[in-house]
C-alpha cells in the first residue's frame, strides 16, 4: 500500500512516502521537510529513494503553500510518482485529540469537527494539520485518510499528573488539563531506545526528549507515560521556537493590562513571538542561534543556555518522579543534530554515574549508545520515525475499512 505520511509542526512539514507490506516489511520511496516555514528563507529538502537529495531554498509563507510544494516534488520532473492518484491512502500526525481521541481514526466530518474544537489547546499546529488534510481532500478526493494523535500515548499519566490546581468544575465543563504531546514520538524513540540499550522496556525507566522548534520531555516507566512537559497546549514546559515555556500566569495578565492585549492577542504573543525568537530577537531557528553565539552573539548564548537550562531540570524531575532512570533518549529536529547540546546537558547527570562517550556523542542521524560501556545511566541518540508508526495504523484502518 502506498501510503504518504504528512507530520505538520509548528514550523515545519516532515513527509514520507511508503510502500507498506506489512509493520515491519515496507519500502520509504521518498522523503523531505519543508522547514523555516513562515521564515523569510524557507527550504525545501525532497530525497528520491537511491537518489541525491534536492534542496531549494524558497519562500513559504504557509502550511498550504508548503503541501502545494511537496506534493509538486513527488510528482515533478524529478518525482517518484506517475500522478497523485499513486497514493493508496494518506496519514497525518496530529498535535491534540483532547479527551476525544485515545488511538487512530480514519478521517470524517465527526473527527475532523473534533479536531478543529482542538484548535483551541493546539494553536499552532491543528489549524496546520486542518490545512493538511483539506490539501489533500482537494487534490485527492477518494483516498482515505487517517489521523494520529500526540496526545494518545500521554493517556496513561496518573490524575495528579495531568490535573491542573483549578476549581474541579473548570475540567468537568471545559476539559481544562494537561494533555501533553509528541506522544507519537515519544513512544517510538523509548521503544528503539530500549531494544538498542537492551532494556526490557516493561522493566525500565527512560526519559525522552523531543527537542525541536517544539519540545517536551516525557517520563515513561515501564513502557507507559508517567509525565510529560507540555501540558494543555504545546505552549507549556521550556523555551520552544516561539512559544515562551511555563511562564507565571499573573505575568501575562499584568502584560495584557500594560499593551491592552485582547486574549487572541496575547495568545499570538505567547505562542509565535516569544521563545528562541522573541528571547533573541533574530531568529526561532536553533542552527542560525548556533552561529549567532559563535560569533559572540550575547541573547542568543542566552537561548542556547536556557534551553540547555531547561531540558536538565525536567530530566531532573522525572529522576526524581521515577525514583531513578535507565536511559536518557534525545531525538527531534535539535536533539538529533546538536552534540554539544546534548553533552552540555548529560554532563550535568555525573554524580548519577552517567559517563558520556563524547566520540559517540558525535553521532548525526544514526541511532547510538552515547555513553561509555561502564556509565550508570545509558544515555541514546534516537532517531524518531513517527511517520512509520502513522504508516502502520493508516495500513491498518484502511484495510479494515477494506474489509
Amino acid at each position: 500500500m502506498i501510503i504518504l505520511v504528512i507530520n505538520c509542526g509548528s514550523s515545519s512539514i516532515k513527509y514520507q512516502l511508503l510502500d507498506m507490506k506489512s509493520d515491519d516489511v515496507y519500502d520509504v520511496i521518498a522523503k523531505g521537510i519543508a522547514e523555516k516555514i513562515g521564515l523569510p528563507e524557507g527550504i525545501l529538502q525532497y530525497a528520491p529513494a537511491g537518489r541525491e537529495k534536492i534542496v531549494r531554498d524558497l519562500p513559504i509563507p504557509d502550511h498550504k503553500v508548503g503541501m502545494q510544494l511537496i506534493l509538486e516534488a513527488l510528482t515533478g520532473p524529478d518525482g517518484v510518482l506517475t500522478s497523485l492518484e499513486d497514493i493508496e491512502a494518506v496519514g497525518h500526525r496530529i498535535v491534540q485529540g483532547g479527551d476525544f481521541f485515545s488511538s487512530s481514526a480514519l478521517v470524517n466530518e465527526d473527527v475532523l469537527s473534533k479536531i478543529e474544537f482542538c484548535c483551541d489547546f493546539a494553536p499552532l499546529h491543528n489549524p496546520a494539520h486542518l490545512l493538511g488534510i483539506h490539501a489533500i481532500q482537494e487534490v485527492l478526493p477518494s483516498v482515505p485518510q487517517v489521523v494520529t494523535f500526540d496526545t494518545a500515548f500521554h493517556q496513561t499519566m496518573p490524575p495528579y499528573a495531568y490535573m491542573y490546581a483549578l476549581p474541579y468544575e473548570y475540567y468537568e465543563k471545559y476539559r481544562v488539563r494537561r494533555y501533553g504531546a509528541h506522544g507519537t514520538s515519544h513512544q517510538f524513540v523509548a521503544e528503539q531506545g530500549a531494544k538498542l540499550a537492551g532494556l526490557d522496556i516493561n522493566n525500565s525507566k527512560i526519559i525522552t526528549c523531543h527537542i525541536g522548534a517544539g519540545s517536551s520531555i516525557c517520563a515513561i516507566q515501564n513502557g507507559k507515560c508517567m509525565d510529560t512537559s507540555m501540558g494543555f497546549t504545546p505552549l507549556e514546559g521550556m523555551i520552544m521556537g516561539t512559544r515562551v515555556g511555563n511562564i507565571d500566569a499573573n505575568a501575562v495578565l499584568y502584560l495584557m493590562k500594560k499593551l491592552g492585549c485582547t486574549p487572541d492577542e496575547m495568545t499570538t504573543i505567547l505562542n509565535r513571538k516569544s521563545g528562541f525568537m522573541g528571547l533573541s530577537g533574530v531568529s526561532s531557528d536553533c542552527r542560525d542561534l548556533d552561529a549567532l553565539a559563535n560569533a559572540g552573539d550575547p541573547k542568543a548564548k542566552l537561548v542556547l543556555h536556557k534551553l540547555t537550562y531547561d531540558i536538565i531540570k525536567n530530566i531532573g524531575q522525572y529522576v526524581a518522579v521515577m525514583n531513578g532512570v535507565d536511559l536518557i533518549c534525545f531525538a527531534g529536529g535539535i536533539g538529533e543534530h546538536n552534540g554539544r547540546l546534548r553533552r552540555r546537558v548529560l554532563e550535568n547527570f555525573s554524580y548519577l554515574g552517567l559517563k558520556v562517550d563524547y566520540e559517540a556523542n558525535t553521532a548525526w542521524e544514526e541511532n547510538a549508545i552515547i555513553t561509555t560501556p561502564d556509565s550508570a545511566v545509558k544515555a541514546a541518540l534516537i532517531c524518531t520515525n513517527e511517520e512509520l508508526v502513522i504508516a502502520r495504523d493508516t495500513m491498518h484502518l484502511v484495510l479494515e475499512q477494506q474489509d
